[in-house]
C-alpha cells in the first residue's frame, strides 16, 4: 500500500484538490472524523479513527479543511457495520460504524480536554464512562417531519436529471431533517431509535397521506397540512401520538386521527395541535386531546412520573435511572440538609432525592414543568418538596433564602447553554457545602465550573445516553474548600 503520507491530486486551478491515502487520527466533540498529516489537517464524516482514505476536498479554511471520504484504502480495527440502511444520509446517528466501546472512549476524552482547555481545570481521574446498555431502541421520544421536497438518492437524483421517473413518483417524505438542511427530509423506511409501534405508525400515517391526498408541508412556502409527528413512549406501556398540523382542516384532521385511533388501539394518549407559525415549535400552543388521557406514566427508579406534551423528560429512560444514581451518590444528602435543584424540569431528580434530605426545592423557569413537578409529587407521596417558576437568576434573592432556607447542596442541570452568569455567582454568593453539576455539554460546564474559584472538582461520571451521537451526559461533584 502506498505511503501514508497524503498526495495532492492536481486538478483544474478553481477546483479544490483531493488528497490520498490520508491516516484519520481522531474524532471531534462533534462528531466529524480528523484526518491529519503533517500540518494539514481536515474534518471529514463517516470516517474511523485508524482508516486510511482518499478525501475529496470540499472547504478550505485557514487552519484546516473540509472534505468527503472518496474511497477507504484500509479499514481501522474499530470500524463495524452499520446495522441501519439510512446510514450515511440520515443525521439521527453519527457513529453507527464505529465500535462501540471506542466511541465511549473518545467520548471521555472530550470531557477532560473541555476542561484543561476551557476551564483550566486538572480533572481527578474521571470515573468510567457508563455506557448505555441498549444502543437500539434507546429512545423515548422521536420528532418526524413531513415535507413535500423528500430528500432524493443519487440514483432518484440521475433519473430526475434524465425525465426517467415514473409520472407518479412523489417527493413528500416523513423522516428526520438531514444536517445542515433545515428544507430536507429523510423519507425513513426503518428506524432504529425507538422501539415499536413507531416505525408502525408513521408508515401508516404516511400512507394514509399518501392515499387520500393529505398534503406535505412546504416550510419554504409555508403552505400544506401536516407538519410534524412525535412519538413518545413509555416503560409502562404507555403511548402518546402528537400531530401537528398547519391549518385547522377539521374533516382531514379528523380522518387522520380517527384511523390512528382504530388501527392503533395500544395509543393511551392521541393529541393534536395547529401550528400556523413559520417554526414547528408547539411548547407555545394549546395541544388538544383527541382520544385518551393528556399524558402518559413513566417509571424511574422505583417513581412515576407524569409526562406531558409538553414536559423535557431525559430521552433515554433507561439511562436516565442510572443518571440520578450518580446524581443522588455524589450529592450524600442527609436528612437534616436542604436541597436546591435548579432547573428541575418536571421535578424528577428534585422528587428521587427527596427521601433523603429534609426539603428539596425545585426552582424552573417553564410554569408548565413546574405544575407537572407537583403534579409528581403527590403521584408518589413525596410531600417534602417545594417548586417555583420563574428565571432562577430573579428567583435565588434574599427573601427567597430566607423563606425556604440556604442550601446544604445544589444540583444544577441546565441547559445546553450552561448557567446563566449571575445564576453562577449567586451559587458562589451562597456557598452551599456541595455543587452537583450535571450538563449536557462540558465545554459550557467547564465555563461554569471555572467561575466557581472556591470549589474544586472531588469527582466526574460520564453517562452515555445517545450511543450512536457525540452528545454525552457529564455529572461533577464540586466541594467547597
Amino acid at each position: 500500500m502506498a505511503s501514508n503520507t497524503p498526495l495532492i491530486v492536481s486538478r483544474k486551478r478553481k477546483d479544490l484538490p483531493q488528497l490520498l491515502n490520508v491516516p484519520v487520527v481522531d474524532i471531534n466533540s462533534k462528531g466529524k472524523a480528523v484526518a491529519k498529516s503533517e500540518n494539514l489537517v481536515v474534518f471529514v464524516d463517516h470516517a474511523v479513527p485508524g482508516d486510511v482514505i482518499d478525501i475529496q476536498i470540499t472547504k478550505k479554511k485557514k487552519n484546516y479543511s473540509e472534505g468527503r471520504v472518496i474511497k477507504v484504502q484500509k479499514e481501522s480495527t474499530d470500524r463495524v457495520e452499520a446495522f441501519c440502511k439510512h446510514f450515511g444520509i440520515c443525521g439521527g446517528c453519527k457513529w453507527q460504524n464505529l465500535d462501540y466501546k471506542a466511541r465511549l472512549k473518545y467520548k471521555e476524552s472530550w470531557i477532560v480536554q473541555n476542561f484543561k482547555k476551557i476551564g483550566g481545570i486538572e480533572v481527578p481521574d474521571i470515573l468510567p464512562i457508563l455506557g448505555s446498555a441498549n444502543t437500539k431502541h434507546y429512545r423515548n421520544k422521536l420528532e418526524f417531519t413531513f415535507s413535500n421536497k423528500k430528500w432524493l438518492t443519487q440514483s432518484q437524483m440521475e433519473h430526475l436529471k434524465a425525465d426517467t421517473l415514473p409520472e407518479n413518483h412523489e417527493q413528500n417524505g416523513l423522516g428526520l431533517h438531514l444536517t445542515g438542511m433545515f428544507d430536507k427530509v429523510l423519507d425513513l423506511e426503518e428506524c432504529f431509535l425507538q422501539r415499536e409501534p413507531s416505525n408502525a405508525i408513521r408508515l401508516a400515517i404516511r400512507e394514509f397521506a399518501l392515499e387520500h391526498g393529505l398534503s406535505f408541508f412546504d416550510i419554504r412556502q409555508q403552505k400544506g397540512l401536516l407538519r410534524t409527528l412525535i412519538i413518545r413512549t413509555a416503560s409502562t406501556g404507555d403511548l402518546m401520538v402528537i400531530l401537528s398540523f398547519f391549518r385547522d382542516d377539521t374533516k382531514n384532521i379528523n380522518a387522520l386521527l380517527e384511523f390512528l385511533s382504530s388501527e392503533f388501539p395500544e395509543i393511551t394518549s392521541l393529541m393534536y395541535v395547529v401550528n400556523s407559525k413559520k417554526n414547528d415549535t408547539i411548547s407555545d400552543l394549546t395541544i388538544k386531546p383527541y382520544t385518551g388521557k393528556d399524558h402518559i406514566i413513566e417509571e424511574i427508579n422505583g417513581l412515576k412520573f407524569k409526562v406531558g406534551p409538553k414536559t423535557f423528560f431525559q430521552t433515554n429512560s433507561e439511562q436516565a435511572a442510572e443518571l440520578y444514581k450518580v446524581v443522588a451518590d455524589f450529592a450524600e444528602v442527609k436528612n437534616t440538609e436542604v436541597v436546591y435543584d435548579l432547573y428541575t424540569g418536571s421535578g424528577t431528580i428534585a422528587n428521587y432525592l427527596a427521601k433523603s434530605a429534609q426539603k428539596v426545592v425545585g426552582l424552573e423557569y417553564i410554569p408548565e414543568s413546574i405544575e407537572n413537578a407537583k403534579e409528581n409529587a403527590v403521584l408518589n407521596g413525596i410531600e417534602n418538596t417545594r417548586f417555583h417558576a420563574g428565571d432562577i437568576k430573579d428567583l435565588m434573592d434574599d427573601d427567597f433564602l430566607k423563606e425556604n432556607g440556604s442550601p446544604d447542596v445544589i444540583i444544577t442541570d441546565p441547559p445546553r447553554s450552561g448557567m446563566h452568569g449571575d445564576v453562577v455567582k449567586k451559587i458562589a454568593e451562597i456557598k452551599p457545602n456541595r455543587v452537583v453539576y450535571v450538563s449536557c455539554d462540558s465545554a459550557t460546564q467547564a465555563r461554569d465550573v471555572a467561575l466557581l474559584t472556591d470549589y474544586r472538582v472531588a469527582k466526574m461520571q460520564p453517562v452515555d445516553m445517545f450511543p450512536h451521537t457525540s452528545h454525552v451526559e457529564n455529572v461533577a461533584l464540586l466541594v467547597r474548600v
